[in-house]
């Protein structure tokens, strides 16, 4: 302990010259930065939501230290290091963990009868004393770095976040219970199990005729809804005409804060290249709160990101393990409470966002009506030509991001969301309790709950390229996880299915059993379906023996129709120029999907004995091409000549819209002037 917190008689180290004056002012007064620095920040903050200090970080114009100095004075309040002079563990008492949270604050120690409270925004202090009413007076503020706080906090209250974390989502609304229920499932497994057997010997025919039009009607749900959705985005796609304008006299759009969780896991390849992805993205940086998510016990992925230099805009929370459970999920739900931003974003460890997807979410959710409470970006693969797994892969999902899902979004159904590439507001997403900590598929769970409340998934035309699964047994073992989850997620809504269908209405309640019933259904129940290829050359089928010959023909028509329809959709899907090389092999992926009917039972037998085990996919495996990185070309901007004081270029941009907007299109370069002012600049500049 420093002998601060031992010898301090009076705890109040103010200089009552500065207390209270404006943070620029005493900037200025102390000669950290002059008046037309302060202007050119303050000019800045309305365009931006961060608050001053930050902005003047990230222009240039003070350092963090000189930050934090300027703030204890103004609040009168002692600078502390939190690293050298840590909290006592025995204070998490004095403050709840929500109000740490909220406020970025730490107990810190005890003077005199006062509570000493560490926190990087003095300015705010008088808000928490008002929360903690009577408590609140005897209260003190000392000054100490956001990131040596946020850290304590994970110290502190550390177990009690993650325990809340596992389980935010309410019991009825959530797959846990499901953790005290092995005992039935087993003897519930064991008796339909026995059922089966029993009527397979005495009725075979019957029976499997009976598993037969189970697999038969599912195929027609699949197959109908495929269709549906392929022609209303085939429509669309026909009908679509270029977005209007923004009206000339538009408000510009105040740029917020916006968080993104990076959740890793037993990561050693792709650490480094993830932070090389996300520094082409051109969204201010001070408006750019990163989290790589990291498990208390994952020391592999600690000791990389350890010898990865990591940006200011970049920070690592690590979740205290309990209970056993490590998912996804619980991870995000512990991170969210750390974060800074007013929208929430989720990326996967192998993920290369195009660099201007942040601009697209902020500028969509500052247009869109108050229930879209998701953003769903477009998945692409950047290693289709590794093998021939990684281009059906590619295939089927091309088809599915690029053809199904816009489709489904314009029949106003249900949006099942995708792990990686969501963007939330983040009121929406607290009110719904985050993520289901348990469920293997957090992402559909939570994009049916969405639905329930009323909110809105939209599409949003932005990529993010992703590594294709490109081994055989890792494909499995990658697809058993969302199958099952699927079947979960499945189960879980389908407790009070009047309630379900209420919340929903028939289309999407039907929709919903198509999406995630009928799915799991078709590959479990896939070889049944692929008989019918015996019956066509000429073997007997048990269809025919019970139901007549009539009814298996056109069983095996209507399975027929079904190919065609899936490989015309698959077709088109990759008919766009990205994707040309693929459409010779998309006859090929009926020989694809078998490996999706050994992933079911995996999934089917994981439901059963391990409903919460979560099967880790690889990454790293095959490098991205530098080329599949890159969006559309990006203004090239450069300083000419060099200011005395650089003004960053996201000033530049929003006071020259339009003609950063043409550069960005045209792949032009600017060249920003020492006074601010923007002109065009020839190519051999940029070069």
């Amino acid at each position: 302990m420093s002998n601060l917190r031992l010898h301090l008689s009076d705890p109040q180290l103010a200089l009552p010259a500065e207390r209270g004056q404006p943070l620029g002012r005493i900037l200025v007064n102390s000669g950290t930065i002059d008046q037309s620095d302060l202007v050119h920040a303050l000019d800045l903050q309305r365009r931006i939501d961060a608050p001053l200090g930050e902005i003047m970080i990230a222009e240039g114009l003070i350092t963090r230290a000189e930050l934090l100095n300027a703030l204890a004075r103004q609040q009168g309040a002692q600078l502390v290091d939190l690293v050298r002079d840590p909290p006592d563990l025995d204070l998490a008492a004095q403050l709840p963990s929500r109000l740490c949270l909220k406020f970025g604050v730490v107990p810190w120690g005890m003077v005199g009868g006062a509570l000493l409270v560490a926190t990087s925004r003095p300015d705010k202090f008088e808000k928490l004393r008002a929360c903690m009413g009577p408590e609140g007076a005897r209260m003190l503020p000392v000054a100490a770095d956001q990131l040596q706080i946020r850290a304590q906090i994970g110290r502190l209250y550390g177990v009690e976040l993650a325990q809340k974390a596992a389980a935010r989502v309410p019991a009825v609304k959530s797959c846990r219970t499901w953790q005290h229920q092995g005992q039935n499932r087993s003897r519930w497994t064991f008796a339909i199990l026995g059922l089966l057997a029993l009527a397979l010997i005495t009725a075979p025919l019957w029976t499997i005729t009976i598993a037969m039009l189970w697999a038969f009607v599912t195929l027609v749900m699949s197959t109908g809804l495929k269709l549906a959705a392929f022609c209303a985005q085939m429509l669309h796609t026909i009908s679509e005409r270029p977005a209007p304008p923004p009206p000339a006299g538009a408000a510009p759009v105040r740029l917020p804060k916006v968080s993104v969780l990076v959740p890793l896991l037993k990561e050693t390849e792709i650490a480094g290249v993830l932070i090389k992805r996300l520094t082409r993205l051109t969204y201010p940086k001070f408006l750019l709160n990163i989290v790589l998510v990291l498990e208390e016990e994952d020391n592999l992925t600690r000791e990389t990101i350890a010898r990865t230099q990591l940006p200011d805009w970049i920070s690592v929370i690590e979740v205290p393990s309990t209970e056993g459970l490590t998912t996804k999920p619980r991870a995000l739900n512990y991170a969210m409470d750390f974060c800074e931003g007013s929208i929430i974003g989720v990326w996967d460890a192998e993920d290369a966002p195009e660099p201007d997807q942040i601009e697209r979410v902020v500028t969509r959710f500052h247009h869109a009506p108050d229930n879209v409470a998701c953003l769903q970006g477009i998945l692409d693969y950047y290693n289709t030509r590794t093998n021939w797994i990684s281009r059906c892969f590619t295939i089927e999902y091309a088809t599915w991001w690029r053809i199904l899902l816009p489709g489904i979004s314009r029949m106003g159904m249900v949006i099942p969301l995708g792990g990686t590439t969501l963007f939330f507001r983040r009121d929406k997403l607290e009110e719904l309790g985050g993520w289901d900590a348990h469920n293997v598929t957090e992402d559909a769970d939570l994009g049916v709950r969405l639905a329930r409340h009323g909110y809105v998934t939209e599409l949003l035309p932005t990529v993010t390229y992703e590594e294709a699964n490109c081994r055989a047994w890792p494909w499995v073992r990658q697809r058993s996880r969302w199958l099952k989850g699927f079947l979960i997620t499945w189960c879980v809504h389908m407790r009070a299915p009047r309630q379900l269908l209420r919340d929903l209405g028939w289309k999407r309640f039907l929709g919903v059993q198509t999406l995630l019933l009928a799915t799991f259904s078709q590959f479990a129940s896939a070889p049944l379906l692929w008989s019918f290829w015996l019956a066509l050359l000429g073997f007997s089928h048990p269809v025919a023996a019970t139901l007549g010959s009539t009814v298996m023909w056109a069983m095996v028509v209507v399975f027929i129709l079904s190919e065609v329809i899936n490989l015309t959709i698959a077709a088109c899907a990759v008919a766009q120029r990205s994707h040309r090389h693929l459409l010779g092999w998309v006859f090929s992926t009926p020989f694809y999907f078998p490996m999706g009917a050994l992933a079911a039972y995996k999934g089917l037998y994981e439901c059963l004995r391990q409903p919460f085990f979560w099967d880790k996919t690889q990454h790293g495996v095959t490098a991205a091409p530098q080329k599949a990185t890159t969006a559309a070309p990006k203004a090239i901007v450069k300083f000419a000549p060099q200011p005395e004081k650089p003004h960053n270029a996201i000033a530049v941009f929003r006071r020259h819209g339009t003609l950063w907007q043409k550069a960005r299109r045209t792949g032009s370069s600017l060249a920003i002037k020492a006074d601010g002012s923007v002109q065009d600049a020839p190519r051999h500049v940029a070069e």
